[in-house]
């Protein structure tokens, strides 16, 4: 894949689409391109929160870590960010990500992540839009696993 292509690709993530161009492709040119196999791990629940990293093609899942085994919350795929929550709240990873097919994904640098973000306050709007909609989701679940009341 091409600095284009990758710029492309980072356009279609809604949080990128307002970025310039020149912009992207220096995000593109100085984030790492990276391959996962499947059943790869991109990083488990307690590491450091040190990258955002934006699916190019494959998909990964997020576990949540339980005292009974790990349970699966969410799927994501192509052009989908993750990683940002642990940045954003300078904490260690929530969940761990696992590669359910072989996945390609550019794995962007924490200062460069607050750097865009502190650049672009539609990019701030867009991550906090989505954080919630992951929330909402999130929400919905537990409601529909919660026993009826007596």
């Amino acid at each position: 894949m091409t600095i284009d292509t990758e710029v492309q690709s980072l356009r279609q993530v809604p949080m990128f689409r307002d970025i310039d161009p020149s912009r992207l492709k220096l995000l593109a040119f100085t984030s790492e391109r990276i391959h996962f196999a499947k059943g790869q791990r991109f990083f488990s629940q307690g590491d450091a929160a040190d990258a955002a990293y934006v699916i190019l093609e494959g998909c990964a899942e997020v576990l949540l870590e339980t005292p009974s085994g790990p349970v699966k919350v969410a799927e994501l795929g192509r052009n989908a960010l993750l990683g940002e929550m642990g940045i954003l709240s300078d904490s260690p990873r929530s969940a761990t990500i696992l590669a359910s097919e072989p996945t390609s994904a550019l794995r962007i640098d924490k200062r460069v992540f607050l750097e865009l973000l502190s650049q672009f306050p539609q990019m701030s709007i867009a991550v906090m839009r989505e954080l919630a909609s992951r929330l909402e989701r999130m929400n919905a679940q537990v409601l529909a696993r919660a026993p009826e009341p007596a």
